[in-house]
């Protein structure tokens, strides 16, 4: 009996991976991803069952939103039975936000949805666009020795790397090497094979149905703190209208300036419910607030330790957690626990 060939959607919501040049203006232009094998050939080698999704206009994503994240969480949704795993093209700018994003929003995910872009567009001759799109379908193929999904999560493929979405960051705005996870190892990595490493890689505890949460309530923010930042200034940004949760991106271990109208300020915040999770500006390492007795100084004004995490994640599970309709309290509960492999809780 015949194998059945690995039936794989893409999604294209736009980025540079996309971009071929126009043979008459020499302009930049998005192509077509119905002919897809004429632009990329070495992709009917694969053997793979190859259908498309594209976003009209696509997207730059520097104009990435919650209501893009929901229109492709949408498209997963309405294909999930029919397909074994999901590969969506992306702009790089905005694609960590986008892979942690999703995460949350595709409850019990048991199936790959791989993220990747390029650098320089798919129609240069020096391009990593087609490298990245036929590993990242190999990626979203694979299986295990008992014919499962290798990936069950939501994960970036750059260059050499496979990362967890919801762990990445973009670390270079030059190199084919641009995304990494500093506080998680790699999920796979490429060379001359897609070497695994599975024992990172993420499983539920037992298989649901797939659960798509929409609502992502944009009613937060980020307030980075910076040597000379003022009463007023902070007074500003915690009294914006209608704010519901702050990343607050302090030094080191998670410090802070320790001065009385600093405190007062933000227990004055979190007494209005306002809910403030304190994230580490540092690329590596995490928030450790009893360290320091300007780390415990938040920690009694009710600031809640973001551990490891990371900005991009530590926004978009904030909007998550507060689009569930969830009270602050229990948003600040859910904050210190792991929801899909976002952070290490360090106790």
């Amino acid at each position: 009996m015949a194998l059945q060939r690995p039936k794989i959607l893409i999604i294209y919501t736009g980025g540079t991976i996309g971009m071929i040049e126009n043979p008459v203006t020499h302009a930049l232009q998005p192509f077509d991803f119905s002919h897809l094998i004429e632009n990329v050939p070495k992709v009917q080698l694969l053997d793979y069952d190859i259908h498309n999704i594209q976003f009209n206009p696509p997207i730059d994503s520097s104009n990435m939103s919650p209501q893009h994240w929901s229109d492709m969480a949408h498209a997963i949704e309405d294909n999930y039975d029919a397909y074994d795993g999901f590969v969506v093209l992306h702009g790089t700018d905005t694609m960590a936000f986008t892979a942690s994003a999703l995460s949350f929003m595709l409850e019990n995910l048991s199936k790959p949805v791989i993220i990747t872009g390029s650098q320089l567009p798919i129609g240069e001759v020096r391009t990593d666009g087609e490298e990245n799109l036929i590993t990242a379908l190999q990626v979203a193929a694979a299986t295990d020795a008992s014919g499962n999904a290798m990936v069950q999560e939501v994960a970036i493929l750059f260059e050499n790397y496979l990362w967890r979405g919801n762990r990445s960051t973009k670390m270079s705005a030059d190199n084919f090497n641009a995304f990494r996870s500093n506080n998680y190892p790699e999920l796979a990595k490429i060379g001359l094979g897609i070497f695994f490493h599975e024992e990172a890689l993420y499983r539920l505890p037992s298989k649901r149905p797939l659960k798509v949460r929409y609502e992502m309530d944009p009613h937060v923010m980020f307030v980075n703190l910076y040597p000379g930042i003022t009463p007023e200034i902070l007074s500003h940004q915690l009294h914006t209208p209608g704010i519901k949760g702050i990343v607050l991106k302090t030094y080191g271990a998670g410090n802070s300036p320790s001065e009385p109208w600093f405190t007062r300020l933000i227990s004055d915040a979190n007494e209005r419910g306002i809910v403030i999770l304190n994230v580490t500006q540092c690329v590596n390492g995490g928030v450790k607030q009893s360290l320091y007795e300007t780390g415990n100084c938040l920690s009694q004004a009710g600031v809640v330790s973001g551990h490891d995490i990371t900005s991009e994640a530590a926004i978009t599970k904030l909007m998550y957690l507060f689009g569930l309709g969830l009270p602050p309290e229990t948003v600040k509960k859910y904050l210190q626990s792991a929801i899909c492999g976002e952070v290490t809780i360090q106790q």
